[in-house]
């Protein structure tokens, strides 16, 4: 399929990198500072009720859902107000939270594949969770980040979307947005009037991954984002063609 377009929004987590060795990360390097600073936490919410916790406190507060960095924070001012500790510490907590947050590690087409489309679009990150591309080291690839939290609505509210293609100058049918979510990425993405791509790991060596949606359909699903650059590259080609 070939179709002009001119600049990129790009999903961040499960589709730059795997997110569930960072949340697992997560839950273990905070149950570790925890033991060391906070013992009555530690106890009162070793790893599985802390996993609670924070599942209690997102369905408490569905008018946070947009802001997942107020909501770790309000999990952990929670864990120590319900252990009988000091609240503040949440913010040393949250600091420690947030550095292993973003210790990621990229699938491996990753770098270079962003390189490739970095060089011949601008792209920018548009994510749910708060992420911060300067601490992963890939700010430099991207020519801006919006993120649901400063938006004041989450993906797949198409507002989300207009005002990323908004930054970008761009009308929405010109920006094709990447990501590996049906619903949050493609749906949401269609839904404001952009191009789509369907990143799709779980099956990438079949040769007909299975949509599972009937009303909408993507532009483009690929395995990762080697072949989304090969993709792209071919249309630019195609439109840059003489007729």
């Amino acid at each position: 399929m070939n179709f002009a377009i001119r600049a990129i929004t790009l999903d961040l987590d499960d589709t730059l990198w795997p997110f569930a060795p960072v949340g697992a990360r997560i839950e273990r390097v905070l149950d570790e500072w925890l033991r060391a600073h906070s013992p009555r936490t530690a106890e009162r919410f070793p790893i599985e009720a802390m996993r609670a916790l924070r599942e209690r406190v997102f369905a408490e507060n569905p008018q946070l859902l947009h802001d997942m960095s107020a909501l770790r924070r309000l999990t952990l001012e929670t864990a120590f107000r319900e252990s009988d500790e000091d609240p503040a510490l949440a913010d040393p907590a949250y600091a420690v939270f947030f550095a292993t947050r973003n210790q990621v590690e990229c699938y491996p087409d990753t770098v270079a594949a962003l390189e490739r489309i970095s060089a011949r679009l601008p792209v920018m990150a548009l994510s749910n969770g708060n992420a911060d591309l300067d601490l992963i080291g890939l700010a430099h690839l991207f020519a801006g980040q919006l993120g649901s939290r400063e938006h004041g609505a989450a993906k797949p509210d198409p507002g989300i979307f207009l005002a990323a293609c908004d930054r970008l100058g761009c009308a929405p049918q010109e920006v094709m947005h990447v990501g590996d979510h049906v619903e949050m990425d493609v749906i949401g993405a269609a839904r404001a009037g952009m191009r789509t791509a369907w990143v799709h790991r779980d099956d990438a060596h079949s040769r007909c991954p299975q949509w599972p949606h009937s009303e909408f359909v993507p532009d483009l699903i690929v395995p990762d984002l080697a072949v989304l650059a090969d993709r792209i590259e071919a249309m630019i080609v195609f439109s840059e063609t003489p007729t």
